[in-house]
């Protein structure tokens, strides 16, 4: 069940940048303060893996892109990981509507490699990422 909720066109602009410019490494998403709307929270040109997982509230769900690299036999990869985060203290309501919100934002981004769904830090830490990724593409 789709919640209705339009993705506002900078959000495809900043991840074509991020796809295929490779000028960010990272593009928080949230809800507009109306919840009719998926915009951009916040995007980083550079920076840890930490700093990404420092830009998800503890307290409010939110989507993500970040440009994951890895090292794997050959030399380093990138994958395009879409991030549902959701997090346990979140409020139901907001948890509903994220859930309900999500397929809008993520049919739209092309090139997704890998889907991560977090509801702590434990499930976004980097080698449960990194598990996932590597699992995908052997």
């Amino acid at each position: 069940m789709s919640s209705g909720v339009a993705v506002h066109p900078t959000c495809l602009e900043a991840y074509q940048s991020l796809k295929l410019g490779k000028k960010l490494k990272f593009i928080v998403f949230k809800l507009s303060g109306d919840n009719k709307e998926i915009v951009v929270d916040s995007q980083s040109e550079s920076s840890s893996y930490d700093e990404f997982l420092d830009a998800l509230p503890p307290n409010s769900p939110r989507y993500a892109v970040y440009d994951f690299e890895y090292e794997k036999g050959e030399g380093k990869r990138n994958k395009l990981c879409f991030y549902a985060w959701s997090p346990d203290e979140a409020k139901i309501k907001d948890k509903m509507l994220y859930a309900s919100s999500k397929d809008a934002l993520r049919r739209s981004l092309v090139g997704i490699a890998s889907e991560i769904q977090g509801t702590d830090s434990s499930e976004v830490a980097y080698d449960e990422v990194l598990d996932k990724v590597t699992r995908m593409s052997s």
